[in-house]
């Protein structure tokens, strides 16, 4: 959530993010908004002040007087009591308005309305020429790894059923990042995937992108689309000490979207799933620090790719492509071969204050406290790397054989072998 004293100390700013987000906000309606609760907050304490010296008089009047204060005191009580009510409504209907609002973004990211608009930094690796490169799909269905169609039959569609070289890739894959991040101070976390509505909201997630939680009605909980949430709500409420900042995990858990939105998308093989396994990095971080720590997590993504030898691109994200709570963003995308294209299989985030803001995370230094930033960024996202790792490695013959380097990380030297 934003600092809503951006409605009045910095108007022009966020004016120009709602413009560049390409959104259609009423920020008259907001300001009036606003203005109608401080009034009423500023009318209730009055009252309250009132009642408070009433009080007193109460205390040293006589018998006689006593009687008309007391009846005073019960009709300004009254008064008191209905005006806080009338507080507690405004204060609703302003930040369920205001949370809506994304976070501002950084100067440096780009405009533009798509991840069309969205700016290339640097291409790494070597693609290597294949004529007709088939799919993942194709070529893991034919040595009997991915089964979707019995998945289909019993979850229904953008389900998968993986086996044999394909499980020990993943589980290995998971293992080697989790230690790489563990040497970078990240703490590997297994954190729990049904979470409370505050924390969604917390995060940002809610309420703009609720159609892609599933939800768990009779439990009021709900399925996380990446542990991003409940790592972020950690430390929700607490104050943490700056001098323990950067605050690093690495959190690996399954991961729920109901992709709503994407129908006739990606929607052959692993690519685009309902479910899948993830492992994310979180930090919180000291704002003087976080464009640091931001480079730092996008460095680690890359070193992760290079060691698999993926080829891939790196892109600063536009503003039009950006999710509500980040403020900068930046995409990896690795190259798959069936497709002619790069596409996406890493993010990295900094999401400022935004965040913790909404979730009450604070940082002390000598005495004053502060709202501290938090980032986020995909370390191993298993399924879209089991693409690159397969489509990459493909041989003409129909064999997908992997680098001694590759294959000492991943425990396959040979696809289906």
């Amino acid at each position: 959530m934003l600092d809503p004293a951006l409605l009045k100390n910095d108007l022009e700013t966020l004016k120009l993010n709602i413009s560049r987000r390409n959104l259609n906000v009423d920020i008259d309606f907001l300001i009036n908004l606003n203005e109608e609760r401080k009034k009423l907050r500023f009318e209730a304490e009055q009252k309250r002040s009132e009642q408070k010296e009433i009080g007193k008089e109460i205390a040293t009047a006589d018998d006689k007087s006593k009687e008309n204060l007391l009846s005073q005191a019960s009709n300004i009580s009254n008064e008191v009591k209905s005006l806080f009510e009338k507080v507690d409504q405004k204060d609703e209907e302003f930040f369920n308005n205001w949370v809506k609002i994304p976070n501002i973004i950084s100067e440096t990211s780009p405009d533009g309305k798509s991840d069309s608009d969205n700016l290339e930094i640097k291409k790494i690796g070597n693609i290597k020429e294949m004529n007709n490169p088939r799919d993942h799909l194709e070529i893991a269905s034919k040595l009997n790894l991915i089964d979707v169609e019995k998945a289909s039959e019993v979850s229904g569609s953008r389900f998968a059923y993986l086996f044999g070289d394909l499980v020990k890739i993943e589980f290995n894959l998971v293992s080697w990042a989790l230690n790489k991040l563990s040497d970078k101070g990240f703490t590997p976390t297994v954190p729990p995937v049904l979470v409370r509505e505050n924390a969604l909201y917390g995060t940002g997630f809610f309420p703009d992108d609720a159609e892609q939680v599933y939800e768990i009605p009779n439990d009021d909980l709900f399925l996380v689309g990446t542990s991003e949430v409940p790592l972020a709500a950690l430390h929700t409420n607490e104050i943490l000490n700056i001098k323990n900042l950067p605050l690093r995990y690495a959190g690996f858990s399954t991961c729920f979207r109901r992709e709503a939105g994407t129908y006739g998308k990606d929607t052959t093989g692993i690519f685009r799933v309902h479910q899948f396994d993830k492992v994310e990095m979180f930090s919180f971080c000291d704002p003087v620090k976080s464009k640091e720590e931001h480079e730092f997590i996008l460095s680690v993504e890359e070193e992760l790719l290079q060691a698999l030898e993926i080829p891939y691109r790196v892109v600063d994200v536009c503003a039009g492509d950006l999710g509500a709570s980040a403020a900068k963003k930046f995409d990896i995308e690795a190259w798959i071969p069936s497709q002619n294209t790069y596409r996406e299989v890493t993010s990295c985030s900094n999401t400022t204050d935004y965040q913790a803001r909404r979730l009450n995370i604070r940082a002390k230094d000598e005495g004053s406290t502060s709202v501290l930033h938090t980032l986020n960024g995909t370390a191993i996202a298993v399924g879209r790397i089991l693409i690159a790792l397969i489509e990459n490695n493909q041989n003409t013959d129909g064999s997908v054989v992997f680098s001694d380097k590759v294959a000492e990380i991943i425990g396959v030297e040979q696809l289906g072998k």
